[in-house]
């Protein structure tokens, strides 16, 4: 990379901001992935919406307004997931898509709103992170790792089986609406640099990457964090000097890394199965019982 790129102010905010998201994104994703639910951060993404346009219409910070609006969604969805019944998945239709209609009317309402502000929400700017958007992403990356880290043996609990970890006596229904809060502090945190409808997509996929190279819980969420940063530096540097969109940048070569990972994940993953079944033949075991016989997919759960 050349250095001169941090010559420029906000070059400096956008590649710091980058790599806030390239930590916090994955690290919250890999909880998401376990409870299955990948698409969670998408949600909330159309949530937030509306706290940037009421943050556009009330002269507020729009990260901060849309870090209140996008948490409050973020607790309804869970009690929608606890209380609903056949209507469910209605009512958090009804919630994604008033979310991002609020935001457009909200916007366009006010003073001095136009489609480049939106824009630049959707899907990140790299001119337009201040110093004030900084500085409230450097506090909400802190809770976000701070919990991430701090609880993940009792996040990762709840997140493989919730009714052990209830047993066991852990509180489920706050640590699930810690996870739900955290998934929506990282959604604003992110959405300068990647973009509201990209973020679900860091969040997500470098865990999936990761998994194709281990299936230990710790591995796969240093690998992950790591291909997180990777992406986001990568995507914003190149954003800068080829002029195209940060978010879209970073997104793409997230899957790129996934594709690369997992066509170097397969002939490991083969070499393993054959080393499992020498070592199984060596101690009298059916070879058989070592590999995924065909026809069976693998879980794709994170072991510890």
């Amino acid at each position: 990379m050349n250095l001169e790129i941090l010559d420029y102010a906000f070059m400096q905010r956008a590649l710091l901001a980058a790599v806030l998201v390239g930590i916090t994104a994955p690290a919250v994703g890999i909880y998401l992935v376990q409870r299955r639910q990948a698409l969670l951060g998408d949600g909330i993404g159309h949530v937030a919406m509306t706290g940037v346009g009421l943050g556009f219409l009330l002269s507020w910070s729009p990260v901060w307004m849309a870090t209140a609006v996008s948490v409050l969604g973020a607790v309804l969805m869970e009690l929608i997931r606890w209380y609903g019944r056949t209507r469910g998945d209605i009512a958090l239709a009804m919630l994604f898509y008033g979310g991002m209609a609020g935001g457009v009317m909200f916007i366009n309402l006010a003073p001095g709103g136009s489609n480049a502000n939106l824009t630049s929400y959707l899907f990140g700017s790299l001119s337009t992170v201040s110093e004030e958007d900084v500085t409230a992403i450097c506090l909400l990356a802190a809770f976000v790792v701070l919990v991430t880290v701090g609880l993940r043996r009792q996040l990762f609990a709840v997140s493989q089986d919730e009714e052990f970890a209830r047993v066991t006596g852990l509180p489920v229904r706050a640590l699930n609406l810690l996870t739900a809060v955290t998934a929506a502090v990282t959604v604003t945190v992110a959405m300068r640099v990647v973009g509201l409808l990209l973020v679900s997509a860091l969040m997500v996929v470098p865990v999936a990457a990761a998994q194709q190279l281990s299936r230990s819980f710790a591995a796969t969420f240093a690998i992950s964090v790591a291909i997180g940063i990777s992406v986001s530096i990568g995507g914003t540097v190149t954003s800068y000097y080829q002029d195209v969109p940060p978010g879209a940048t970073i997104v793409l070569l997230t899957i790129g890394a996934f594709v690369l990972l997992t066509a170097l994940a397969a002939p490991l993953a083969r070499r393993r199965a054959r080393a499992a079944a020498a070592v199984a033949a060596r101690e009298g075991a059916d070879p058989a019982e070592c590999v995924i016989p065909p026809g069976r997919k693998p879980t794709g759960k994170v072991g510890v």
